[in-house]
């Protein structure tokens, strides 16, 4: 005889969060803090970077606020996004006394922030975070929405979680000590939602291109901003990436793909660049999007400096690709553009499957 217990959950959960843009924010980041607490005492996780360039400094600005504040860093770059550097964050964690009231302050790019996140959804089974961004690719696209994880030998973000932040802080003044080739691969994450969500954000870089290479505030301000409320608006529609999310992965089938190829040795968006070349040129195959605006966002991306080709074998690339997420019972799935602003869709879905033969094809096709 079987007995049935059912164990009922049902749960409205409020996971809002601010999004605080403006210049010179950093250094007020504490001040609000204090008035407006998130943990009981803080850790500051950043890179071997940005510790020297910001993360002292916070630190300090955290002492002068009376606020319990300790600093973690790990060595930068991609290398690092593993579960090795995720183990070592926990052991510091703990040798400072961080309990579950506490909260973790992710201060870095995207690989800090992924990091970060991923820790604080596990660490004693849920801590808070905050996102402080300091690359542009972080500012317009990874701090927001709750995306954490890290690498394996695989691939790309194979482990992780969604986790929100509980509050985001954006400082564009931070970009002015970015290296240029990471400002211009962050340039290609704010095309994307161009290409994906607005006509009018597209022709702005268009009519704007000099003014943001040469990072005028005020114009970095204004893209950084529409950039976000884009990314707010698809995630509040869809924060679990059950359809309408995807469309924030154009270009990103084959990016991470590249990445993985290059040995991490390319950026994420000069990857993302070519992933974009790559998937346009399939939304163009397949019918759903003309030549004409196709080649119109490889020129802009070309005009910030971003690459549109890579050396790449396509066995090996298609071969990386069934580790995407996106990929559904054996098939590859693509998200892509309609028209410049609004992207494709099959019966309301966004991923639309594309054969292994049809890929092979179009990669010939661009060599």
């Amino acid at each position: 005889m079987i007995k049935r217990l059912r164990l009922t959950l049902k749960r409205d959960i409020d996971e809002s969060y601010d999004i605080l843009i403006g210049h010179g924010l950093l250094d007020n980041i504490p001040l609000d803090l204090k008035r407006s607490p998130v943990g009981s005492k803080y850790a500051i996780v950043t890179d071997s970077t940005i510790k020297d360039i910001y993360g002292e400094r916070l630190l300090e600005r955290f002492k002068e606020e009376n606020l319990n504040a300790y600093l973690i860093d790990f060595p930068a770059g991609e290398e690092s996004k593993n579960l090795s550097t995720v183990e070592y964050i926990v052991r510091r964690l703990l040798q400072y006394g961080l309990d579950r009231k506490s909260a973790i302050i992710a201060l870095g790019g995207g690989v800090v922030g992924d990091l970060s996140g991923f820790v604080a959804s596990i660490y004693m089974r849920g801590i808070s975070y905050i996102q402080v961004p300091t690359t542009l690719l972080s500012q317009v696209d990874s701090s927001i929405g709750g995306k954490t994880g890290v690498d394996t030998a695989d691939g790309k973000n194979l482990i992780g979680s969604f986790y929100q932040p509980k509050r985001v802080y954006i400082d564009p003044s931070l970009l002015k000590t970015l290296p240029e080739r990471e400002f211009i691969s962050g340039l290609a994450e704010v095309v994307k939602y161009g290409v994906i969500c607005s006509r009018e954000l597209f022709e702005y870089l268009e009519s704007n291109v000099e003014k943001i290479k040469g990072r005028d505030m005020d114009t970095l301000l204004h893209i950084i901003e529409v950039s976000c409320r884009i990314k707010k608006s698809v995630v509040e529609e869809d924060p679990w990436e059950e359809n309408k999310r995807t469309i924030l992965n154009y270009g990103h089938t084959p990016a991470h793909a590249l990445e993985k190829l290059s040995g991490y040795k390319c950026l994420h968006g000069e990857a993302v660049s070519v992933g974009m070349r790559i998937s346009g040129w399939v939304a163009v195959r397949k019918g759903f999007w003309s030549i004409d605006e196709w080649e119109r966002q490889n020129k802009l991306l070309k005009s910030f400096g971003l690459p549109l080709k890579m050396d790449f074998n396509s066995d090996e690339l298609i071969k990386t690709l069934y580790y995407d997420k996106k990929v559904e019972a054996g098939t590859l799935m693509f998200v892509l553009p309609r028209r410049i602003g609004e992207m494709a869709s099959i019966g309301g879905r966004y991923k639309i499957p594309v054969s292994e033969t049809e890929l092979r094809r179009f990669l010939l096709e661009l060599s």
